[in-house]
């Protein structure tokens, strides 16, 4: 087994990562995610400009999240040697970004997939 390095603070870390993705996620990606969801009339164009906008976002979101995973992944390694101070309250904020982020990544998933026809239909039916 390799002896790596363990930062005392990987649970703080952690906790600060995860409370950055989460108001990421809840101040940046949420408000433009409900205006998508609500708006089913857009003219074309706007819906676009929204869309792609809504990626760039997802991108960032994801960079956002691997940097989590990454201080998660830290903090497991600690925890071999000796538990951090803030270990259990670090992994259980960590849980609940990821349930925070699966969640958006199903409702912009279904956003930003090319429109089925069945899917085509009910806007063009809704409007």
């Amino acid at each position: 087994m390799i002896d790596r390095p363990v930062s005392p603070t990987s649970d703080i870390s952690l906790l600060l990562r995860a409370h950055a993705e989460q108001r990421w996620l809840s101040h940046e990606v949420l408000p433009v995610l409900r205006q998508l969801e609500q708006r089913d009339c857009l003219p074309e164009e706007q819906l676009g400009a929204a869309l792609a906008y809504l990626e760039v976002l997802w991108i960032e979101a994801s960079q956002r999240a691997a940097e989590t995973d990454a201080a998660y992944s830290e903090l497991q390694g600690s925890s071999l040697y000796a538990e951090p101070p803030l270990y259990g309250k670090a992994r259980s904020y960590h849980g609940a970004v990821v349930r925070l982020r699966e969640a958006i990544a199903r409702h912009v998933v279904q956003l930003v997939a090319p429109p089925s026809e069945e899917r085509s239909e009910d806007r063009a039916s809704s409007c």
